[in-house]
């Protein structure tokens, strides 16, 4: 049985002196042995593939269950069923913007006007809790 070499205080973990360079310690055949271990994790990286990932959006309002009206408008959704409920927000959300439409009609404002009430009045409504 051959006894396990022995490391005197000053030695490295390759057996060489702590004051000496790397290329007293790796030379030649063993530097290019070392250098092909430690570059096969790399090469083993470079295969897979780096497509990023996607998260779905999410549609959701972030003023859910805030507001005066959020209670009232959560009651009559879980009466009336999503479905429903959500057919009749939608014919509201339309007559609402025909009023506004025939508002700006009748003081003579722009289509530009016209589209900025409109999302003043969707902000108001997710702030008092309608779109909730």
């Amino acid at each position: 049985m051959a006894a396990a070499p022995s490391l005197s205080a000053n030695q490295g973990l390759l057996g060489t002196s702590f004051y000496g360079g790397w290329g007293s310690s790796i030379s030649g055949e063993d530097y290019h042995t070392m250098l092909a271990k430690t570059a096969a994790p790399r090469q083993h990286f470079a295969k897979l593939s780096r497509k990023p990932i996607r998260v779905q959006p999410m549609m959701k309002n972030v003023n859910e269950g805030k507001g005066l009206f959020a209670p009232l408008v959560v009651v009559t959704r879980n009466i009336v069923g999503k479905k429903r409920f959500n057919q009749l927000r939608g014919k509201a959300i339309a007559l609402h913007s025909q009023v506004i439409t025939e508002f700006c009609k009748s003081i003579g404002a722009d289509a530009k006007q016209r589209q900025g009430l409109i999302r003043l009045a969707k902000k108001n409504g997710e702030r008092l809790g309608f779109l909730a």
